[in-house]
């Protein structure tokens, strides 16, 4: 049994995904990324392998992604993220035609083929409005604990409107509707119905078609996933595997060339005849 490798490195978290020949995921790996990112892609890839017990030498071919993909050392080639997500989203919902990845540095959208090859994508500028980090932003400003940014969004009853264009100029503008009374749970929401927006803008770009799957660490945010379904008016693909996409599709370029690397070169049969 040869296993296969992807090892995504983003910008606030790493993961890691091991799969068998039959294309399943044996194991799966999440960290945060850190100062030393070639550390944690190293981190992230021996966890996973130990969760089931497999030998670095079974693992025959390791594709690194994401943003740090080129310090995975220990890796055989790098695949773009673009490619990685969108081929593992469509392998986790073989429908999936447009893709929407929402990590912490950048938000792209893609249109993907059925076979999950990529026929188009555009990314957010380089401004953060609308990525992770421009929760990361609000939530710093409120006080309010990442993990519970989502839930405390969802308890709004009349969003605000958010204006800022610019993670810089985000806690400002979070702190001038506190001042103004506005409740805790509306700015948020006003925060995450500004991201979605920007968000439907990035898929617009692309052409929505099919089904919609959502990527990336933010996909596990209920309120996001809430305010993308309330601007796109259709539900999104979302499941737990959706956070490890990327190195998902890396894993499977990963084994395309293990198994490609074992059907007989014509002229090397030649020779052998």
């Amino acid at each position: 049994m040869a296993y296969a490798a992807g090892v995504d490195v983003g910008s606030t978290q790493t993961k890691a995904v091991v799969i068998n020949e039959e294309r399943e995921i044996i194991a799966s790996c999440l960290i945060d990324t850190g100062a030393n990112v070639t550390k944690a892609a190293e981190d992230a890839f021996k966890t996973c392998i130990e969760q089931e017990g497999i030998l670095e030498e079974e693992v025959e071919w390791v594709i690194g992604t994401g943003y740090g993909r080129y310090k995975v050392t220990f890796g055989n080639a790098q695949v773009t993220e673009i490619s990685c997500h969108g081929r593992g989203a469509a392998q986790i919902f073989p429908n999936t035609r447009t893709v929407v990845d929402m990590g912490g540095q950048d938000t792209k959208a893609i249109r993907v083929s059925e076979d999950g090859e990529i026929d188009d994508f555009c990314m957010n500028d380089k401004c953060a409005a609308g990525t992770g980090r421009f929760l990361g932003a609000s939530a710093a400003a409120l006080d309010i604990p990442l993990n519970d940014l989502g839930d405390t969004a969802l308890e709004s009853e009349k969003g605000v409107q958010i204006s800022t264009t610019c993670t810089v100029f985000a806690e400002s503008e979070v702190l001038a509707w506190l001042g103004k009374g506005k409740k805790v749970q509306d700015i948020l929401w006003g925060v995450h119905e500004s991201i979605a927006k920007r968000s439907m803008g990035l898929m617009r770009r692309v052409g929505i078609e099919g089904e919609v799957t959502f990527t990336g660490g933010v996909s596990r945010n209920p309120a996001m996933v809430k305010a993308l379904e309330d601007v796109l008016e259709q539900k999104l693909n979302i499941s737990d595997e959706c956070h490890f996409a990327g190195a998902l599709g890396a894993a499977l370029f990963a084994m395309d060339h293990i198994q490609a690397s074992r059907i007989p070169h014509p002229e090397k049969a030649e020779v052998a005849q």
